[in-house]
């Protein structure tokens, strides 16, 4: 009887263990997945693919409905059941091209949850499966607050845009409510409001993207939030829920004072947390972190030899962060780290290049202020508002800023946020810079196509050594 099923066994079948798979078919090596959900993982299933989609539908739809062209008139109807049929087939599609047409002969997944039974070993749908070396791929999943009441009540998490699970939603609520300030909270909050749901926000702290952004960031997209209509309380402190009638009731406290707050729908955003806690890992011998991530060193590998982890699974180690990027970048390197003969390959989180797809989008690349100051760099930082960048103001659309933190003596730049047009694909010249540890003059000197928004760079770097309100189109 052979000793091993496979050479590389991976919990999860997502993005990172993918990326993993193709890594360790190109090397020559056997790969076995394990999935107790759909294959695919988060990204493409009820993530980023899904809920990117309906945010364009709600921006195009707000485009035409407030059109930032005086001259423009007109009017576009939501048929919200077709706009989820179209999400469904979108998402079905992705699937089978991107993820299941990959599985050959040198891959192959087994369904159903696994466990560990010692380091090598798992246990799926009453079936051991062997393998030489191992990666726990299984990613994260939203955070269940300790909230009173919240066991008790129908809810939503940011899973809501699954296809063909329980949870997906698919008739428009007339009310939403959003416990969380995050990322998923701006996101599906404005494009819901779009979509014509009274959308109320409470968040704990005093703005939203409090921890991790700069604070113009949360105070630039809060204010253009609530512009749009969507009710934004912070400093709020949930304490409980319960279920009225056909709808939801939050109690909070909000400046010393009882409130409560009723939707028909409530959706809970209160971040993510790594799926560690389902696989008897005390079997397999790895050590885990505070908060339930796998830990591991620079190469990906955990506490025990052959084992490795990446992607949401080790939490932000390293500088990772939960993003699908991420995971299958690190995906890749682990599988070389645990199958191939050549030199370990280290990860390198320096430079991650972010976006939050509210509108306008938010880019972020590298430390804030506050994150550079506390690694001992004297700041030099600006912020610069996109009205002065031309092409917001000849596309009507001059919302947002960005911000530029540099070294001040060296000149080297650090971390760019923006918001504002296109800001998602802006901030991948500012990664590409930053990759090669580009100084302020190496934005100024790079000639920008005109006009485009990309200048921003240009010009927040430009500000270091003049007012770029002073400065004819071009000039540098």
């Amino acid at each position: 009887m052979k000793r091993f099923d496979c050479d590389l066994l991976i919990l999860g079948a997502g993005s990172t263990a993918f990326a993993a798979a193709l890594r360790a078919r190109e090397l020559g090596k056997t790969a076995i997945m394990t999935e107790n959900r759909t294959v695919g993982g988060t990204c493409v299933n009820r993530g980023c693919l899904p809920s990117k989609n309906l945010i364009e539908a709600a921006h195009i739809l707000a485009e035409a409905n407030h059109p930032r062209y005086p001259g423009l008139t007109g009017e576009m109807r939501l048929a919200f059941a077709d706009l989820i049929a179209q999400k469904d087939q979108l998402v079905e599609d992705y699937r089978r091209k991107k993820y299941e047409r990959l599985i050959d002969g040198g891959i192959r997944i087994e369904r159903g949850h696994a466990l560990f039974i010692d380091p090598h070993t798992l246990e799926i749908n009453g079936r051991r499966l062997r393998g030489e070396k191992v990666l726990i791929a299984t990613g994260s999943r939203p955070v269940e607050p300790s909230i009173e009441g919240l066991d008790r009540v129908p809810y939503l998490t940011s899973d809501l845009l699954t296809v063909g699970e329980e949870q997906e939603l698919k008739d428009l609520p007339e009310s939403l409510l959003i416990v969380g300030g995050g990322y998923i909270a701006l996101e599906l909050g404005q494009m819901f409001q779009r979509f014509g749901t009274r959308v109320t926000i409470l968040e704990r702290s005093a703005q939203v993207l409090a921890h991790g952004y700069e604070p113009q960031v949360g105070q630039a997209i809060q204010e253009i939030l609530v512009n749009e209509g969507v009710q934004i309380l912070t400093k709020a402190n949930v304490q409980g829920v319960e279920q009225e009638n056909k709808g939801i009731v939050v109690h909070a406290i909000l400046d010393n004072r009882s409130r409560s707050f009723k939707a028909q729908l409530l959706l809970v955003a209160a971040g993510r947390r790594s799926n560690t806690d389902k696989l008897s890992i005390e079997k397999a011998g790895v050590r885990l972190g505070e908060r339930g991530e796998v830990m591991v060193d620079e190469h990906l590998r955990t506490s025990i030899e052959h084992i490795f982890a990446a992607g949401d699974v080790i939490g932000s180690q390293l500088g990772s962060q939960f993003a699908t990027p991420v995971g299958s970048h690190d995906g890749g390197i682990a599988a070389h780290n645990a199958l191939s003969n050549e030199d370990v390959r280290k990860v390198d989180h320096r430079v991650i290049p972010r976006a939050l797809f509210t509108d306008p989008q938010i880019g972020l690349v590298g430390m804030t202020e506050e994150e550079a100051i506390a690694a001992g760099h004297p700041c030099w930082c600006n912020t610069v508002p996109m009205s002065l960048v031309p092409r917001a103001g000849a596309i009507r659309d001059t919302r947002g800023l960005i911000k530029m933190v540099a070294d001040a003596e060296t000149n080297e730049v650090l971390g760019v946020s923006m918001v504002g047009h296109n800001a998602g694909e802006v901030i991948h010249e500012a990664a590409m810079a930053m990759r090669f540890h580009a100084k302020l003059q190496d934005f100024i000197d790079l000639i920008h196509v005109y006009p485009t928004m990309a200048e921003a760079l240009k010009i927040a770097a430009i500000s270091r050594y003049k007012n770029p309100e002073k400065l004819s189109c071009c000039a540098d």
